[in-house]
């Protein structure tokens, strides 16, 4: 993989060498971007009575808000806000170095089976990825794509190597390889591969395959925890 070592991009604390991006017809990018608006955005009517009554759900079982929106990593290093539902509870950011020994992902992420601080709907609505949904104000704003990688943590950002950091050249999606592909299931290695497949082989008519073996895969629940 050739990686451009003259353009470093920065992130705040984060700084990214990119590396060289594919090159694709201008259309592709354009009707990418037009199936997030006009698809993103009927999903997104379609979603809200399930987010409604999820977020009830939270705020009936833990204090605090029911959503929250964490910090990520967008294509070419670019930072924003993802919205997501609470799973955990309330404070559960402080609890992290407690459980790092539980991690059960290699590389720089971390993912926890029975994560102990999930409340009482949050498994749940992790099992169903019913949590994702708010991911689609993110598609319609333009900050997510519905098709692309799963936007990084800044930390995780920070141990990529160069062939992990390729996969932020792309707009970053609410589903892609690694969703369909058994998620969770799957280690750093395998995901990240996967990743590099998609940048390599993307197009408008492809997205529109993952997004359809996306349903059967949230039904069977495939790596959902």
């Amino acid at each position: 993989m050739q990686v451009i070592r003259d353009k470093a991009v920065s992130t705040g604390a984060v700084v990214m060498t990119m590396p060289k991006q594919r090159v694709v017809p201008a259309w592709w990018r354009v009707v990418k971007r037009a199936t997030d608006a006009i698809l993103g955005s009927v999903l997104l009517l379609i979603a809200l009575p399930v987010i409604a009554a999820a977020a009830i759900a939270v705020v009936l079982v833990d204090r605090g808000s029911p959503f929250y929106a964490q910090e990520r990593i967008g294509q070419g290093g670019r930072r924003f806000r993802m919205f997501k539902l609470r799973t955990m509870v309330h404070g559960a950011h402080a609890m992290r170095d407690d459980i790092l020994h539980l991690n059960e992902v290699e590389g720089p992420v971390f993912k926890i089976k029975n994560d102990p601080r999930l409340h009482r709907v949050g498994a749940f609505l992790r099992r169903t990825s019913i949590d994702e949904l708010p991911n689609l104000f993110n598609v319609v704003a333009g900050d997510m794509s519905l098709v692309g990688p799963r936007p990084p943590l800044p930390s995780e950002v920070e141990h990529y190597s160069s062939s992990a950091q390729r996969r932020l050249s792309v707009p970053q999606g609410v589903t892609c390889l690694w969703q369909i592909n058994g998620r969770s299931d799957v280690s750093f290695e395998e995901w990240m591969r996967l990743d590099n497949r998609y940048i390599d082989t993307w197009s408008p008519w492809g997205d529109l395959v993952i997004l359809a073996k996306t349903i059967p895969a949230v039904i069977r629940k495939d790596g959902a925890h």
